[in-house]
C-alpha cells in the first residue's frame, strides 16, 4: 500500500496519444490491487489505515495547496475516472464534486453522507455575507468534520464497508483495519476531553472557521472569517474580537500554516503571541514526517498552552 500523488499529466497525455484510454470504464487493473482516489488529506489518511497493504491511495490535493482552490488536471482526473474508490466530501471541493458526478467509474463515497455534519452557525452565515464567499458555498453545514476523531473514526466505518464490497477477499482485514483505526481516535478523543477539561479561558481566536468542531469539548471559536480562508475580515468583525480579546484576557490567536499572514495585524495591533493551529485540511512542507494524529495532538498542545490548561 502507498500514498501517492496523482501521476504526472504527461503520462496520461502519452497514454491517450497510443491509444491506452486513461478514462476506460471498470476501475483499475485486477492484477495491480484496489485503486482508491481520496480528494484531500484528511481522507487519505483514513484510506489509507483502513486500506492497510491492499490499495494504492492517490492524493487529489498538491500538498502546499489549499484544498478549497483545487482545480482539476487530466490526471487528477483520470485518478477519478480509474478508480475503484473515490472519497470525496460533496460541497467542499466543487470541481471533486463535478469530476466524480461527469467520470467516475467506480464507487464515490461521499463522507458527507456517512459522517453527521453539524449546522453552520448563523453567525458563520453572516460573516460569509459579507465576504463574497459564493465560489465556496459550503451550503448550511460545516464541513470540518475531521476536527471530530470520532467523526473520522464513522468514515473509516464506512470506507472498511466500500472496500469489503471491492475486494471481498480481504474484507476481514478492512474491518480488523478500520477497528484499529477507531481505537486510535477514540483515545484521541479522550486526550481531547481530559486536555481541555480545566482551562483559564474556554476561547480561541483563529484565522478561518476551521475549527467548529472542537466546540464539543467546549472550547468556543472565534473565526476572523468564516469557512473560506480566502475571505477577508471586515471592519465590524475585527472589532468585535478585540473587545472579545481584552474582555475574556485572551494572549494569543491563531494563524494557519496555509495561510500565516490572515491573523498578523490583529496580534500586532494588541500586541498578542501567535502561534499555529493546523485545520489539517492539506499537507505542507512543515507537516512533513506527521499524520493525523500527531496534527492533531500538535492542535491540543497549542490549545492547551494558549488557555493555560490544567
Amino acid at each position: 500500500m502507498r500514498l501517492s500523488l496523482a501521476v504526472p499529466v504527461l503520462t496520461v497525455l502519452a497514454l491517450a496519444a497510443s491509444g491506452c484510454s486513461a478514462f476506460d470504464e471498470g476501475g483499475a487493473n485486477a492484477d495491480d490491487g484496489v485503486d482508491v482516489a481520496a480528494a484531500f488529506y484528511p481522507l487519505a489518511y483514513v484510506s489509507e489505515r483502513v486500506a492497510g497493504e491492499h490499495a494504492d491511495v492517490e492524493l487529489l490535493t498538491q500538498p502546499g495547496t489549499e484544498p478549497h482552490d483545487l482545480e482539476l488536471n487530466v490526471s487528477t482526473t483520470a485518478e477519478i475516472s480509474s478508480a475503484d474508490l473515490v472519497v470525496f466530501e460533496h460541497g467542499f471541493q466543487p470541481s471533486v464534486d463535478d469530476a466524480v458526478e461527469q467520470n467516475a467509474a467506480g464507487v464515490a463515497l461521499d463522507a458527507a453522507d456517512v459522517v453527521d455534519l453539524v449546522a453552520a452557525e448563523e453567525s458563520h452565515e453572516e460573516h460569509e455575507a459579507h465576504e463574497g464567499e459564493d465560489e465556496h458555498d459550503h451550503g448550511d453545514v460545516d464541513p470540518h468534520f475531521w476536527q471530530d476523531p470520532l467523526r473520522v473514526a464513522d468514515l473509516g466505518d464506512a470506507v472498511a464497508e466500500e472496500l469489503a464490497e471491492i475486494d471481498p477477499d480481504h474484507a476481514d482485514d478492512y474491518d480488523e483495519n478500520a477497528a484499529a483505526l477507531r481505537s486510535d481516535l477514540e483515545a484521541l478523543d479522550e486526550q481531547f476531553t481530559t486536555g481541555l477539561a480545566d482551562c483559564e479561558r474556554d476561547t480561541i481566536v483563529v484565522s478561518h472557521d476551521a475549527f467548529g468542531y472542537l466546540e464539543k469539548y467546549d472550547v468556543h471559536i472565534a473565526p476572523l472569517v468564516g469557512l473560506s480562508p480566502e475571505a477577508e475580515p471586515t471592519a465590524a468583525v475585527l472589532g468585535e474580537l478585540q473587545e472579545l480579546i481584552r474582555d475574556e484576557g485572551i494572549t494569543t490567536v491563531f494563524s494557519e500554516p496555509l495561510e500565516p499572514d490572515l491573523v498578523a495585524g490583529l496580534a500586532s495591533d494588541l500586541d498578542l503571541r501567535t502561534a499555529t493551529l493546523d485545520p489539517i485540511e492539506g499537507l505542507t512542507d512543515a507537516s512533513d514526517g506527521e499524520d493525523y494524529l500527531s496534527l492533531m495532538e500538535s492542535n491540543l498542545e497549542s490549545i492547551r498552552e494558549a488557555n493555560e490548561c490544567r
